[in-house]
């Protein structure tokens, strides 16, 4: 990648603050310097935005954008190390933006306390160097992707779940693109996010410096990088694979006919929501608040309580009464079940039982509801001697 700009001298100050970078022949003087002139946008300032964020503040990288839209939430704190206790409440930009510039006060850190969407991202982008991923569902993936494509400019790629995590450069005019290696998102509610699947606190600690790592190399125009390699870690057993990657001569946006030429509905694209929430829904008519399952258990209604949740969650926290089958499971024992009585769903969150609703009306079920926002909104609203998280 090639960063043609008037190079910023070093202060003194800055001079003994990086003599280790100085020291380094690779890098030298005129890669401090080009690394303080360097802009990098990170999306998201979550697990992997963490340690991306903190390693570029502390290299130097001049200009920092953050973009996020969520509040400090004690259960971040188990990865999100960019984060604090004293933070919980907070604006995450907010709240990395302090961190950074108490990691070095030399550098410009930009926020954008706003979700990173078609309408904005062309605007936030442009005049950034590359981006960086830390994002956590596929909408702003393929988002991010295409408007790196129509802007010409590197994406540095992570992501995480439990013990496994990937990074790749996806850069279009040297190589492939997010689209040419997944040119459809899979099919809605076939993988789950960390918030519903776990993952690793340390995990996005190894993902999130690989990828800070890259993105150092690009600016100084060193080594050699993952573009066109896939990088699959796997923590649980300490393995490391690379996977060789093409370009798609038939890609939709980078290909020689491309069809995709602006940005558009990546949430209609993917069929899953583009940020998410711990309140899930149904929609319209299929919720039922955790207040009115009380109420209706208070009145002693017959209703069925489904726990599409997996086993080992039954440890943390569980509602009396309620029948066990995970999500995985439900499509092969919808014959266990009595479509004539009345039934509530529920998991975590209500997103897997917002999923779970959907194939129980679609196989005939009309009698179910959906416990909106899962078992924690039960803990927070009805039971306060149960967990949350």
């Amino acid at each position: 990648m090639e960063m043609i700009k008037v190079l910023p001298d070093l202060s003194h100050e800055e001079i003994l603050r990086y003599s280790r970078h100085l020291l380094i022949p690779e890098v030298g003087l005129e890669g401090q310097k080009k690394l303080k002139a360097a802009r990098v946008l990170v999306i998201g300032t979550g697990g992997l935005g963490s340690p991306v964020s903190m390693y570029l503040a502390a290299a130097g990288v001049g200009h920092i954008g953050l973009v996020d839209y969520d509040v400090v939430d004690s259960s971040n704190l188990q990865r999100q190390v960019v984060h604090g206790t004293s933070r919980i409440g907070q604006l995450k930009v907010e709240s990395a933006r302090n961190r950074l510039l108490d990691i070095n006060p030399d550098i410009e850190v930009q926020v954008y306390n706003e979700p990173f969407t078609s309408e904005n991202a062309m605007r936030i982008a442009a005049d950034y160097d590359l981006l960086i991923d830390g994002t956590d569902n596929f909408p702003t993936r393929y988002l991010v992707n295409d408007v790196c494509v129509l802007l010409g400019k590197p994406n540095v790629y992570g992501s995480i779940f439990r013990f496994d995590g990937q990074v790749s450069i996806f850069y279009a005019k040297e190589g492939p693109c997010y689209r040419c290696i997944f040119p459809e998102p899979p099919p809605p509610g076939l993988v789950p996010s960390c918030a519903e699947g776990g993952v690793l606190g340390v995990l996005p600690g190894t993902i999130g410096t690989i990828q800070a790592t890259e993105a150092l190399k690009l600016l100084l125009g060193i080594g050699s990088n993952l573009l066109g390699r896939l990088l699959l870690y796997d923590a649980l057993n300490m393995e490391v694979e690379y996977v060789r990657l093409r370009k798609n001569p038939d890609c939709k946006i980078c290909g020689p006919n491309p069809e995709v030429t602006e940005l558009i509905d990546y949430e209609a694209f993917c069929g899953v929501p583009g940020y998410s929430h711990e309140d899930g829904s149904a929609g319209a008519g299929w919720d039922i608040t955790a207040p009115e399952l009380a109420k209706l258990r208070e009145e002693s209604r017959p209703v069925t309580l489904l726990d599409v949740r997996e086993p080992h969650e039954l440890e943390i926290s569980r509602i009396a009464e309620a029948r066990l089958i995970p999500l995985g499971q439900l499509a092969s024992r919808l014959s266990e079940l009595d479509s004539a009585e009345e039934m509530v769903v529920f998991c975590k969150s209500g997103t897997r039982s917002a999923r779970a609703l959907e194939l129980l009306v679609s196989a005939g079920f009309r009698k179910v509801k959906n416990l909106k926002g899962g078992i924690n909104a039960w803990a927070r609203e009805v039971d306060p001697q149960l967990p949350i998280y």
